[in-house]
């Protein structure tokens, strides 16, 4: 019985699997081109399934070597193979063992799926569906098995053997220089969960006791000499692992976790069972070679991987659609634990600003799709910033509605209940209706429709009846699929800011003690009364829902909230509204008056030299403009990117002219900052003042040249040094060239460093960057088969250089077209990662988009895509409403 691998899934058709396996015991026989994978299943039918099921295993790309069936040796008549499926039609109706032996190549497994070589060491990735590339399965999340594995290699070649779960034996192989390890996980899990490791690796460790008083051994695994950069990773470890016992009462459950960083790697990290599996750019850092960045990210996806032990390992999904059940669950933890351990408001804005930037243009794009899919092609194209941030912001809006208390007694009967078993999202909701007595099929519209809600906000004030009404209306366009849409649950946290800062008393019965104020209808009002004069509204505190706002708001009355408003969050939201409404004036080329630029140019002042010295890191934040994409997303339609470009330059001129006087103070006065820490008070520091230095050479290209070569060259850590060689990238001539070769010099056997060096020259918006980006192909350390460097690289140009990438002769389109059907053969998840560029192709101005519209065309036209690609080129095409 072959599978219909064209077929597309359906979250309606999902039914239980006809067979379930119990125990997988795995002889792994490591070897670079012929590697022995011997399976042994024990396999019983389900009572739930179909009582004359055939049993049909997953398999891609696997040579069978034999398969037995209860010790017998099964003839070829009794079962049907091929490549990507093993099929027995008359199966035994009670439990049975089948035995099932494959030979892989993991060196030739560019793939990056299954088990291949990664930089001479064995490594695995399974999640979605890799563990078929290793041997035939039922491949699917709701299969959960007990796995013992026994790993066998050359002793020279891997030393160091690992697996899931515990170690129960290990040693030499008698008469051979091989040796083997024995590994025990006594926990049920999906196969995507399975992981395994061979290898010269060097570790750095120790032992952290759980809240139960258990001793638990923590190593993280590098490659040898670069253990003094895994010192804040393990760190990170064990600051996760008792956050997590302390905020939600999760305590870790083997003997060991052990963290293992790889250099090619597709994602960012795997969270399999107490072996977690890192991209080494996730691990790796020293001040000489990390940015401050660079610590945060290592921190939260340690921390991420880390809380999936229980928000995904040992309650995992029952299937693919539920993806969001763990990834937006865990992103909402690890942003937790990273707003605990850092400045919360500084935190919130930056997963706001994330949020908005990835999230909001696919909800607008052909790719748009809701939290929990409906249906799909290939899952590996939902791993995405909806599922993943929105689904996070999803957990954070019913955190706000219920509150804290009803939450976290939610949270810890969704785990009780669903402890070792495969769950939905219906399971999640249920344990919080239950908890405080709601009915929340409302506020579960927000995992079934797609898009982005806009809610409209008008305000009328009585004067003489003291009364201050607002007037909501919500929203949301058509996305594919779902031309029509319902209203959603929205949580407006909100507050009155008086137009002089002073306390302003003011009430409303709809408004509850935590100030939040429920929009669930299409349209609906809010009254206040006892308000003595007019108030400016701040809504959304906090950013209480991923919606778009659009208000009646001045621009004055946004300088009001900047100036006085309690929640961080809307102060910075109030300079970045204005700030997008003067760079769509000047991209558009409508009437600016000159008094608004004025206007922000002094309050930004003001707050420079009253309020930036007491949160450093936030006031970087202020004063950082609103990016190009999303200037971009705000037009929504007939796009030029030239021209949003030229705005940013110029209103980032005119910020810095006006503020030259402070920033410069600010500049020198944050200079000499002592040793190089990466505590989110030194980075928030390092952040402003090189804000500063950006905004200083945007006035002054002469003297911020000058700035930045001195800071360049004498800089003591990689943030520094990092921000002064992007701003000589905005600067042309011999000083940015100088510095280019330099940084090429310096870090020449730092491939981790080198990606910063490929990034920021790939990202600069000049019309000779393309060719750049072609000569830095043929660079000794570039390479076409390791994801971080073409995503540095590659990635960097499409996604992060919006002139270039969305060039008026369509060459950019064309070049990141060849490059995804350069890739596609050899890494299918990479190319329709670079494919996604294309996303926001339908808002350019009509040229523009003819000639993304002619590459996109180019690349369906290949006979050869893979799922992948061709799953991401048929969306991206389909006429579908989208705006």
């Amino acid at each position: 019985m072959r599978p219909d691998e064209s077929k597309i899934i359906q979250l309606k058709d999902y039914r239980p699997s006809d067979f379930l396996i119990d125990r997988v015991e795995l002889d792994v026989r490591l070897d670079p081109h012929a590697t022995r994978v011997k399976a042994t299943l024990t396999i019983r039918p389900n009572p739930e399934g179909r009582a004359d099921a055939p049993l049909v295993l997953d398999g891609d790309e696997l040579n069978l070597r034999s398969v037995s069936l209860d010790g017998r040796a099964l003839p070829s008549g009794e079962y049907e193979t091929g490549p990507q499926f093993l099929s027995i039609s008359q199966p035994p109706r009670q439990a049975f063992t089948l035995e099932i032996e494959t030979e892989l190549d993991p060196t030739a497994n560019t793939k990056l799926m299954g088990l291949y070589r990664s930089s001479g060491n064995y490594c695995t990735q399974c999640e979605a569906d890799g563990f078929r590339r290793i041997t035939y399965f039922l491949d699917r999340p709701d299969i959960l098995s007990v796995y013992t594995t026994r790993i066998e290699a050359d002793r020279d070649e891997a030393p160091v053997l690992l697996g899931n779960g515990n170690p129960v034996e290990s040693g030499a192989i008698e008469g051979t220089n091989r040796h083997f390890a024995i590994w025990h996980d006594p926990h049920p899990k999906p196969s995507y969960l399975f992981a395994l490791v061979g290898g010269r690796l060097g570790h750095v460790g120790k032992s952290f006791t759980t809240m139960s008083g258990r001793a638990v051994r923590l190593k993280v695994y590098v490659e040898p000499g670069k253990e003094d950069r895994a010192h804040y990773a393990l760190d990170a470890l064990e600051r996760s692992m008792r956050w997590d016992e302390r905020v939600f009462g999760r305590e870790y459950d083997l003997d060991e976790f052990n963290i293992v960083a790889v250099s090619d790697f597709n994602m960012g990290a795997m969270e399999n069972k107490g072996l977690n599996i890192f991209n080494d750019k996730y691990v790796l850092a020293s001040p000489e070679t990390a940015t401050d960045a660079d610590y945060a990210n290592i921190e939260a996806i340690i921390a991420h991987e880390y809380f999936h032990n229980w928000s995904g390992n040992r309650v995992t999904c029952r299937d693919w659609f539920q993806l969001c059940l763990k990834e937006g669950l865990t992103v909402f933890r690890d942003q937790e634990f990273s707003s605990d351990e850092r400045s919360r408001p500084v935190h919130r804005i930056a997963e706001v600003k994330t949020l908005r930037a990835r999230q909001f243009a696919e909800d607008a794009s052909p790719l748009a799709h809701p939290v929990r899919p409906q249906q799909y092609r290939e899952i590996n194209n939902f791993y995405t910033a909806t599922v993943y941030e929105k689904g996070a912001e999803i957990v954070r809006m019913l955190k706000t509605i219920i509150g804290e208390g009803d939450f976290r007694r939610g949270m810890d009967l969704y785990f009780d209940r669903c402890d070792g078993t495969a769950a939905t999202v219906e399971n999640f909701l249920d344990a919080f209706a239950t908890v405080t007595g709601r009915d929340l099929s409302h506020f579960a519209r927000w995992y079934s429709q797609a898009g982005t809600p806009r809610v409209t906000i008008r305000s009328t004030y009585d004067e003489a009846a003291q009364t201050y009404r607002l007037d909501f209306a919500q929203a949301t366009a058509p996305t594919p699929g779902q031309p029509s849409k319902e209203p959603m649950a929205i949580p407006v946290a909100i507050g009155l800011v008086a137009q002089d800062g002073s306390s302003l008393t003011a009430t409303s019965e709809r408004v509850s003690p935590q100030g939040v104020f429920m929009l669930d209808r299409a349209q609906d009002s809010l009254s206040f009364s006892g308000v003595t004069s007019r108030p400016v509204p701040s809504v959304f505190r906090d950013f209480s829902a991923p919606v778009r706002t659009s208000l009646d708001l001045t621009n004055d009355d946004l300088l009001v909230l900047l100036r006085h408003d309690t929640d961080a969050f809307n102060r910075w939201q109030a300079a970045q509204t204005v700030a997008m409404r003067l760079l769509i004036g000047l991209a558009e080329r409508t009437s600016v008056p000159d008094g608004d630029f004025d206007r922000l140019a002094a309050a930004l002042r003001t707050f420079l030299e009253s309020d930036a010295r007491r949160d450093p890191a936030f006031a970087a934040l202020v004063l950082t403009l609103p990016n190009e994409a999303d200037v971009a997303q705000e037009i929504g339609a007939n796009v030029n990117p030239d021209a949003i470009h030229r705005a940013r330059r110029e209103l980032r001129r005119m910020i810095g002219t006006v503020c030259a006087e402070p920033l410069l103070q600010l500049y020198e006065e944050l200079a000499d900052q002592g040793p190089y820490s990466p505590d989110a008070a030194s980075a928030g520091r390092r952040s402003l003042r090189n804000v500063s230095l950006d905004l200083l050479a945007a006035a002054d290209a002469r003297q911020g040249e000058r700035r930045a070569q001195a800071q360049f060259e004498t800089a003591s850590n990689m943030t520094d040094r990092l921000a002064s060689f992007g701003v000589l990238m905005t600067l042309p001539g011999e000083a940015r060239e100088a510095a280019i070769a330099a940084f090429g010099r310096r870090y020449a056997d730092e491939p981790l460093v080198l990606d910063k060096w490929f990034t920021l020259q790939a990202s600069i918006q000049e019309d000779g960057t393309l060719d750049r980006v072609r000569r830095l192909m043929e660079h000794p350390a570039f390479s076409i088969s390791n994801p971080n460097r073409v995503r540095s690289l590659v990635g960097s140009f499409a996604m992060l250089n919006p002139t270039q990438f969305n060039r008026a002769d369509g060459q950019g389109y064309e070049f990141v077209a060849d490059m995804v059907l350069r890739v596609d053969p050899l890494n299918p998840q990479l190319a329709a990662r670079l494919l996604t560029a294309f996303g926001s192709w339908r808002i350019m101005e009509p040229e523009r988009l003819e000639r993304a519209r002619s590459a996109l065309r180019r690349i369906a036209q290949n006979a050869s895509l893979s799922r992948d690609v061709g799953d991401i080129v048929q969306r991206s095409l389909e006429e579908t409403l989208v705006k």
